[in-house]
């Protein structure tokens, strides 16, 4: 891509109150009784292009299929030499059902095609490529998949997503069966991820033009062992290779119940190659022929080893022609890498870059996007401003459908709480929550704290009980859950997964000045767990503000605003306790300016 994107001007009417970035609120008389309910400005259009058009879309389907029929289906990343060792054959390994089953698209819904294919731009069909890869739907607009499936490419000008079919799209006539394709708005490679190895993390995150309707499945979370221990049955899926001795992917789509293995047992057939703790081992030892072998293949890259429910592995790599006898088949280890997926999947991206962005306003009614630069100074970067959201008492952000455009949520002067969400064709529109919201003295939204891959709402009341709101997905929140009493002196903030266990965390400042993080549990009740000291000396900040992981690098990070106006930036390190945050480093002065964060 060539240039960043701009959101649509987004304008809301004036209300009465004014909500410190500490989360306390200030007296102002109110402006305006209020009419009903606040309708804003509709933006003409997005300011987000629209991408390929859906002819474009299934022109590179059919593209890619040509290009791949009769030539070896695999995935575009690397492919290194294996490294001989003690019952390693020298080969290739090579990214990878052989000996699989017919699978239907209503028992693995989440199941997603992605086709890839570049003519060079040159009449010369000598220099085209295509590819294919498998996905898996983890939110309605994101895919997660192999990184050695995006690493290099540009999924975004060649790339195509198709879901809702367990077939592969005719390749004479473009029938999708039924399926519905998109296109790719963003990609997100694991920075650790190294293509000469594969080695890293084969895991990356697409970002949709626009969200599919279809179930999502979930990656396990962080301290899952039970799914890797040995023995344990598990169900990888694809369209890849059904035979050694053809490169033909399948038509439709297959699985294969394997056994989970042990570090030990991919060890010991392919020495180095496979790193435990960033890979896993799964299936029964290849028997040299396709009878007798049941292992992912070509075409299957990027796919999904589902155990008990939920994404344990990425189809990653394995041995040339899948079949060698003694081959284990290895997959990316989810549970090592969950906490940077989900980073991808709830993000707070204003400007569709990938990188978390922050809402600012000014006590005059100035409201202000700022534009995360990743993790170089001065890590915020331009400003968009956007009208009409003076007086607001709180605004906040966040992705509450899951379709990658960002919500806002914010309460009226009557204390009506609305959300203003994209309606996934053209504009923004409000949606209303509810009244009372003027009983809640601050209001958060962390992440999926209840455990349902819906983002959730934590209130602060006045009496000093915590509630959770379960969110449903549709801009709105069920009934509230009582976390507990005794909140009056802390100052609530957070946004997503500091301790890396997969499940997103609550961030509370005591009157002391103490920080604390408490961990989220992945369920309604408890929604957190026991305390963990931070570190004290924060009362020298006057305004906490977190727009999740502002520098990319799959952790949360933390913003601090001290007396004199100077912002600070903690970058997460993935760690709890006193190492949660790397040492702050200073983005800059005048931020005395605003007194509402989102």
């Amino acid at each position: 891509m060539t240039s960043t994107p701009r959101r649509a001007r987004l304008a809301l009417p004036a209300a009465t109150a004014a909500l410190a970035l500490s989360g306390a609120v200030l007296a102002a008389a109110p402006a305006h009784a209020s009419g009903g309910a606040p309708v804003p400005p509709q933006p003409a259009a997005t300011e987000r292009p629209a991408g390929a058009s859906p002819a474009e879309l299934a022109q590179r389907i059919q593209d890619s299929a040509a290009i791949l029929k009769g030539h070896t289906a695999t995935a575009p990343g690397a492919q290194p030499e294996a490294t001989p060792s003690a019952g390693v054959p020298s080969g290739r390994i090579d990214p990878k059902i052989i000996g699989g089953k017919d699978a239907s698209i209503s028992e693995a819904p989440w199941m997603v095609q992605l086709h890839y294919y570049d003519d060079k731009g040159t009449q010369d069909p000598g220099d085209d490529e295509g590819y294919f890869c498998g996905g898996t739907l983890v939110a309605p607009a994101k895919v997660l998949t192999a990184a050695h499936c995006v690493y290099g490419l540009d999924w975004s000008e060649n790339g195509a997503v198709l879901g809702g079919t367990a077939q592969l799209p005719d390749e004479e006539t473009g029938d999708l069966h039924g399926g519905r394709v998109t296109g790719v708005w963003s990609q997100w490679v694991n920075p650790t991820y190294r293509p000469s190895t594969t080695s890293g993390g084969d895991v990356a995150v697409l970002t949709l033009s626009k969200a599919l309707p279809y179930k999502t499945l979930r990656p396990t979370t962080s301290d899952d062992t039970a799914s890797y221990t040995n023995g344990a049955p598990a169900t990888v899926y694809g369209w890849g290779r059904t035979s050694s001795a053809s490169q033909e992917i399948s038509p439709t789509l297959k699985k294969a119940t394997v056994p989970m293995r042990s570090d030990a047992s991919c060890t010991s057939y392919w020495g180095s190659d496979f790193v435990p703790g960033q890979m896993a081992c799964a299936g029964n030892p290849a028997s040299g022929q396709d009878a007798g072998t049941v292992s992912p293949c070509n075409g299957d890259s990027g796919g999904p080893l589902v155990v008990n429910g939920r994404i344990a592995g990425v189809v990653s790599w394995g041995v040339e022609d899948c079949v060698a006898s003694g081959a284990y088949g290895v997959y990316a280890k989810v549970s090592s890498y969950v906490a940077e997926i989900n980073s991808r999947v709830d993000d707070t991206d204003l400007d569709f870059d990938g990188l978390a962005d922050l809402f600012a306003r000014t006590p005059g009614g100035a409201a202000y996007e700022y534009y995360s630069l990743g993790d170089q100074w001065p890590y915020l970067g331009n400003r968009f401003e956007i009208e009409g959201w003076g007086n607001l008492s709180l605004v906040r952000q966040a992705d509450l459908d899951r379709d990658s455009w960002q919500d806002y949520v914010f309460r009226a002067p009557d204390g009506v709480l609305y959300t203003f969400a994209f309606n996934g064709a053209d504009r923004y529109e409000t949606i209303r929550v509810g009244g009372g919201w003027n009983a809640m003295s601050d209001l958060r939204v962390p992440g999926d704290l209840s455990g349902d891959a819906l983002p959730d709402l934590v209130a602060k009341d006045k009496d000093g009980v915590l509630w959770l709101y379960p969110g449903k997905g549709d801009g709105t929140f069920g009934s509230r859950v009582r976390v507990g009493g005794g909140w009056s002196t802390y100052t609530i903030t957070g946004k997503g997964d500091y301790n890396r266990d997969g499940r997103p965390d609550l961030l509370a400042r005591d009157g002391s000045g103490v920080l604390w993080l408490y961990p989220g549990t992945g369920k309604a009740s408890p929604a957190f767990g026991s305390p963990v000291r931070v570190g004290g000396g924060w009362s020298v900040y006057t305004a906490l503000a977190t727009a999740g992981d502002t520098t990319g690098d799959g952790r949360p990070d933390l913003l601090a605003r001290d007396t004199s106006g100077v912002l600070w930036l903690y970058k997460g390190t993935g760690k709890s306790g006193t190492a949660t945050f790397q040492t702050r480093v200073r983005v800059g002065g005048g931020w005395n300016a605003f007194n509402l964060f989102g």
